[in-house]
């Protein structure tokens, strides 16, 4: 079965929190989504989750996603494509669910710019990840090309146990479609003047359910821990 949430947030959780790790389930997509339309420079693949480049050789994924030994960088399918690099270390934040990874070596791809605010409730937002693309856990086997499934923000009251001043609470959208096993680490993006911007990084479920897109999810709002993330990387790119 799936991992509980690995971390303390600053505001207290009740119960069971499920994440979208792909430990112990088939597969390591998103479901109700389509395969990705876009070769996403900035997507890596994260053994069993599914991380970001936000620097030449750094990239963020959950807390509580194992440390893989390499991961592959610029390729939307996780079997083919981009680079294979080695991780060197892991820096995982020391309060919300992230995980920094420090690349063994620089890559030529663009990582994603990551803003200083993530945007108000109704902000349209896009998900990519790895994830099952059927709900229940162990329901199916990971698709090698990633999926994404355009959502939006949604009052941080429809997400139980959301720690609101560092996480967004993202709609399941049509009350179907969602993060699922696999995603976790990925990014939540927004267009800013036409780039895609990383605001979140998948977390776990808004319902405390084993069921995926039943409820909203929950996704660190990377923006609030910039500068944290800026000072472990030796400055994030602008």
């Amino acid at each position: 079965m799936n991992s509980l949430f690995a971390g303390t947030l600053a505001a207290p959780v009740t119960g069971a929190t499920h994440t979208w790790d792909g430990a112990g389930d088939v597969g390591p997509t998103v479901v109700g989504g389509r395969p990705a339309s876009e070769n996403y420079p900035f997507m890596v693949y994260v053994s069993g989750c599914t991380g970001t480049l936000i620097k030449a050789n750094w990239a963020v994924t959950a807390k509580h996603c194992s440390t893989p030994s390499s991961v592959r960088v610029g390729s939307v399918n996780r079997t083919s494509g981009g680079t294979v690099v080695r991780v060197a270390r892991a820096v995982n934040h020391p309060s919300v669910d992230v995980k920094l990874l420090q690349l063994a070596s620089s890559v030529s791809y663009a990582p994603a710019p990551i803003p200083t605010t993530s945007g108000a409730v109704g902000t349209a937002t896009r998900i990519i990840g790895w994830g099952q693309t059927c709900a229940r856990p162990g329901c199916g086997s990971a698709p090698a090309v990633a999926n994404e499934l355009d959502t939006s923000i949604v009052a941080d009251s429809r997400c139980s146990g959301i720690n609101g001043p560092y996480e967004i609470c993202t709609n399941n959208t049509n009350g179907t479609s969602g993060a699922c096993y696999g995603d976790s680490g990925g990014p939540q993006v927004r267009r800013v003047n036409g780039v895609w911007n990383l605001i979140g990084a998948t977390s776990r479920a808004g319902n405390n359910n084993f069921t995926c897109a039943t409820g909203p999810s929950i996704y660190v709002d990377l923006p609030s821990i910039r500068s944290w993330m800026s000072t472990q990387v030796g400055g994030l790119p602008v």
